[in-house]
């Protein structure tokens, strides 16, 4: 540990998923704690995670996000809210990737962007079928537990749309991302193979 870690005496410690969450975070907020006496500990969580964090000890602060994840109960999930919330996920990282590659590899203004339509919408896909996994994928395929998000309450696609609608969904963003790629005449091959893979996957 460095000396200006075990200077810090306010550590801002960030948690924004549903109660479970937060208690199983607490054996590394109490190793937080005792590392620095006197040292004090804010956790930024949801509203849902603010409620049980507020009677942990070894929390002094609590501040409370409405993390667009985490569902409030009786909250019916939104559409547009969901289609943001997966935007700002793996979605995010797939058109990060994308784009930097492109801007590296020399490519106009016009690529650029149409690369970066085809990268989100190849992310939304990735989610999409995430969200169909959880709900009908095996735990030792999946390497995560089947059926987490509907028992975290957390929105998903196959719970507004159902699995059906959800495949077909994720389908049109293939479709979308290769029109955007193929009117900006990019060489679209290796990049179609990888959402071909994303719609396609079991894992």
């Amino acid at each position: 540990m460095s000396p200006a870690w075990q200077r810090a005496e306010r550590v801002l410690c960030v948690r924004l998923d549903a109660m479970g969450d937060v208690l199983m975070t607490t054996p590394a907020l109490r190793a937080l704690r005792q590392a620095a006496p006197g040292r004090r500990l804010t956790l930024l969580t949801s509203a849902a995670g603010a409620t049980i964090a507020r009677l942990v000890p070894e929390i002094d602060d609590v501040l409370a996000y409405a993390a667009p994840w985490v569902r409030a109960p009786d909250t019916p999930p939104d559409a547009a809210g969901l289609r943001a919330m997966h935007a700002r996920k793996t979605g995010a990282l797939i058109r990060a990737a994308a784009v930097s590659g492109a801007i590296m590899g020399g490519a106009g203004d016009g690529q650029i962007a149409a690369i970066d339509r085809a990268a989100a919408e190849l992310g939304l896909a990735f989610q999409i079928v995430d969200d169909i996994l959880d709900v009908e994928g095996v735990a030792a395929t999946l390497g995560k537990t089947a059926g987490k998000d509907a028992a975290a309450g957390k929105p998903t696609y196959p719970s507004l749309y159902g699995l059906d609608g959800s495949r077909r969904m994720a389908v049109e963003c293939l479709e979308r991302a290769e029109a955007a790629l193929r009117d900006s005449g990019v060489e679209h091959d290796r990049l179609l193979a990888i959402g071909r893979w994303i719609v396609q996957r079991s894992n």
